[in-house]
């Protein structure tokens, strides 16, 4: 058993909890494998798992596995000795995402191409070592930006799906921290002294993002309204499951 050294907090682990109660995220004999980018949230995400791999009464496997885009300063290697620490299984690949844009993109951001490769990635590492769950460390915040950047510039209601099986239906992805706010990891994050990657990629940072305009309106919003993000799940609820539009 993994002793960690800074256990989450129980105001932590309750909206885990429950998102993975309310979903039926983890199943008895589940292979887990998270996707690792080195952030604060997928950092935060892997402590939380750990502890629950000791503690939860469904038993299941984890591991982890981080994609390397290499990009000119954004260097995650330093993640390979912390998983070893802590006694994680982790796959580490490199794959020069930057230069297969370059020749291949057509029409896209790099960020949406990017993540389509990363996600790929995670797919094929997940079905070669036999994970059959990929872990996603999206949280509430990112769910009500993609709800509220989805009706403002889309014209539709639509959000990041709790879990889903994918279109090949071979693995199910999960994301448990659907009910945590994006102020908790970061706090966990900070007073745990996690190893935290900054990711400073040029094309994610070069120009105000949609994505981060909406985060600046919304905590504007919550200054005067204040249960929104409450009341921002509570609409999103009947889009979270498998059974929504569209899965991403």
């Amino acid at each position: 058993m993994t002793v960690l050294k800074h256990k989450p907090p129980k105001n932590l682990l309750r909206p885990v909890g429950r998102a993975i109660a309310d979903y039926a995220m983890i199943r008895d004999g589940d292979r887990l494998l998270l996707g690792l980018s080195g952030g604060k949230d997928s950092l935060t995400l892997l402590h939380v798992l750990v502890h629950l791999q000791s503690y939860a009464p469904v038993k299941f496997e984890l591991a982890a596995a981080t994609v390397d885009p290499c990009i000119e300063g954004f260097d995650p290697s330093p993640l390979k000795r912390y998983l070893a620490g802590l006694g994680v299984e982790y796959f580490y690949r490199r794959q020069d995402i930057e230069d297969q844009a370059r020749q291949n993109m057509d029409g896209d951001s790099f960020c949406s191409y990017c993540s389509r490769m990363r996600r790929g990635i995670l797919y094929s590492t997940a079905r070669e070592n036999n994970y059959n769950v990929l872990v996603l460390a999206q949280h509430l915040d990112d769910l009500a930006e993609s709800f509220m950047m989805s009706a403002f510039h889309g014209g539709s209601l639509r959000t990041m799906k709790a879990a889903y099986v994918n279109d090949a239906g071979d693995l199910r992805v999960i994301r448990p921290l659907v009910y945590a706010r994006e102020r908790q990891l970061e706090r966990f994050a900070a007073e745990a002294g996690l190893p935290v990657i900054m990711d400073n990629c040029p094309a994610c940072f070069s120009k105000p993002t949609q994505r981060q305009h909406m985060k600046l309106l919304l905590e504007q919003e919550e200054k005067a309204t204040e249960h929104l993000f409450a009341n921002l799940l509570h609409a999103m609820r009947p889009l979270m499951g498998d059974k929504a539009e569209k899965s991403q």
